[in-house]
């Protein structure tokens, strides 16, 4: 794709604004097509990324076996039946059998699933199978809180609903004691470390 040519997406785009009742042409709109395209590129930079890659080169071996918790990992995504964004906070748990990855792999992990089309529930299973698959540990939990604009801008237009999804795998779908002690530590609040 050389920039003499474009990018493949802008006409599309400029097709879609004539669609919609827009003049391409108009001042306002005479680079949308080419700041669409960079942003959908940038949207969707997740197809290009292998997430066993994100984690494998932070692997450590440890005797550490107590949970461990990344929580309110921020993320921006875009619902694949509208392509309208949600956004939210993912929280991910896992308890080691041996191995530990670095602890900013996790964000990585999340930023590069919701760098695609997404649904919450696959981008909520997606990041567990993963962990699980690569750290092989005793159990693995992901809970996804998500505001979905195409239920806020259109269809039911509810403002103030959110989706919660989760992933419970292992010690965290067998064991009661487990499961709520991470949902207790989830919602535990920061203070502030200052």
């Amino acid at each position: 794709m050389s920039e003499r040519n474009g990018d493949p997406i802008e006409p599309l785009i400029a097709q879609l604004l004539k669609e919609l009742g827009e003049d391409p042409g108009r001042n306002g709109l005479l680079r949308t097509p080419v700041r669409v395209a960079k942003a959908m590129r940038f949207f969707c930079t997740g197809y290009s990324q292998d997430p066993k890659q994100i984690l494998n080169n932070a692997l450590f071996d440890v005797s550490y076996d107590e949970m461990v918790i990344v929580k309110d990992v921020d993320f921006y995504s875009l619902c694949e039946h509208h392509m309208l964004p949600f956004f939210g906070r993912a929280h991910i748990a896992y308890l080691p059998n041996g191995k530990v990855v670095g602890l900013s792999k996790i964000p990585r992990l999340v930023e590069m699933f919701s760098r695609r089309l997404q649904v919450q529930e696959r981008f909520t299973t997606e990041i567990a199978e993963t962990l699980e698959s690569v750290l092989e540990p005793k159990g693995v939990a992901v809970v996804v809180e998500a505001i979905h604009l195409c239920m806020m801008m259109r269809g039911v237009a509810q403002q103030n609903a959110f989706a919660i999804t989760s992933s419970m795998r292992g010690a965290f779908e067998r064991d009661p004691k487990t499961r709520a002690e991470l949902m207790d530590l989830i919602r535990h609040e920061k203070k502030s470390f200052a």
